[in-house]
């Protein structure tokens, strides 16, 4: 029987504190869950044969090293559900493939579909299907899906707003199409957000919860953590750092599409300021070998833009004051740009920040997406009727996702 259906309020509660014990303490036993919980041990052994008998726990050996009985021992049963984490991005798509206790079983990678919309909501689908066939798992315990992705995912009607980079998104109910694709629950959120997450949960941000990380590439954006919690803002738009009224002129037609800041700040913004100075259309990553080397025109337009990232920063401290700023991207994480950053932001800000390059990388969002789809699969399983309650995680063990990501 499915623990979500169980009638009464009251079980469900004691449901709930049961798992909690399970998920962060297992192999544990039932005297220890009721210690833990306060439930007495006659309803903690009435949960436990329910949630053995419907696959979500079981016996994993027995308590040693105590006076008296050794005392069975119980855990949760990690495949006995799984979820898809997605990091959509205007080039690439990389679905993982996470199992209840945080074990990236499989993991593929493609280029976003150049049509957009459906297709991008289609190709997902493809690939949470083939991942689940490198994986080997069953496929109908694949219950919930979290697309990271970039712009501001509109909760209510499901599209994507402001993602220039990936065609008809803002056009449809991209949630629901994914849901149908997938077959799956199916969330939506910032892949910027889900970054500082992975990070907060798995990466450099451990343990603070005052927290930016600054995401850069084809586009620019933040993700902000204040007091332990995400902010989304009340539009959803919160860190839509692109639209910053600086760079480039904020009344220009361009600027209200596209962004001020990101006109200047991201890829496009840096190779034109290069083509400008010198005539010469060179990727992103020659302009980095190209100051290497000793260009000037490319030192030139690497420093004006750790000068305007030093902007950026300095704008998060002002207004919610970080205790630490991440910065992550294909370009964010250079170590040129971390060094640009510092130098220039004791020039124009008063109050110490302190900036570091994440230590997740390209799993950062993935992680994030890991991050929310298993508290909302956990709490959907095992908290559904009991209002208020959510299953916490802790951080996955040697050999988990954080074992993924290093």
């Amino acid at each position: 029987m499915d623990p979500t259906l169980q009638p009464s309020f009251s079980r469900q509660v004691s449901l709930y504190s049961v798992m909690q014990s399970i998920i962060h303490c297992g192999p544990i036993s039932r005297a220890s869950i009721s210690k833990q919980t306060g439930l007495s041990k006659q309803t903690v052994s009435e949960l436990v044969r329910i949630l053995e008998a419907d696959g979500w726990v079981r016996e994993t050996g027995r308590t040693s090293g105590h006076v008296g009985r050794s005392a069975t021992t119980y855990e949760l049963v990690n495949d006995s559900a799984f979820m898809a984490a997605v990091d959509l991005g205007g080039t690439k798509v990389r679905v993982a493939i996470v199992d209840l206790a945080g074990t990236l079983v499989s993991e593929v990678v493609a280029p976003t579909h150049s049509k957009g919309g459906h297709s991008v909501a289609a190709q997902i689908g493809e690939l949470v299907e083939q991942a689940v066939l490198e994986a080997g798992v069953d496929r109908s315990k694949v219950r919930q899906t979290v697309v990271g992705c970039p712009g501001v995912p509109d909760q209510k009607s499901g599209r994507i707003n402001f993602a220039p980079n990936i065609a008809g998104i803002d056009q449809i109910d991209f949630r629901s199409a994914v849901a149908a694709a997938t077959g799956t629950q199916t969330l939506l959120e910032n892949d910027v957000n889900l970054a500082v997450l992975g990070e907060h949960w798995l990466g450099a941000a451990q343990g603070i919860d005052q927290v930016a990380l600054i995401a850069l590439g084809t586009g620019i954006g933040a993700g902000l953590i204040l007091n332990g919690g995400l902010l989304r803002g009340g539009t959803g738009a919160a860190g839509e750092l692109g639209y910053l009224p600086f760079g480039a002129d904020p009344f220009e037609e361009e600027s209200l599409r596209v962004g001020a800041f990101e006109r200047v700040s991201a890829t496009h913004g840096i190779r034109e300021a290069y083509r400008k100075a010198t005539g010469k259309d060179l990727l992103v990553p020659e302009i980095f070998h190209a100051a290497e080397a000793g260009d000037k025109a490319a030192r030139s337009v690497l420093d004006d833009l750790s000068r305007q990232l030093a902007r950026a920063v300095a704008a998060l401290g002002a207004v919610v004051a970080p205790e630490l700023v991440l910065l992550g991207g294909s370009i964010g994480a250079r170590p040129e740009i971390l060094k640009g950053i510092k130098a220039q932001l004791k020039r124009c800000f008063p109050f110490p920040i302190r900036v570091e390059t994440g230590l997740l990388g390209s799993h950062a969002a993935l992680s994030g997406a890991v991050a929310i789809g298993l508290t909302e699969l956990h709490t959907e399983l095992f908290a559904k009727s009991a209002p208020g309650a959510v299953v916490t995680l802790p951080t996955p063990k040697q050999g988990k996702l954080a074992e993924a990501v290093e």
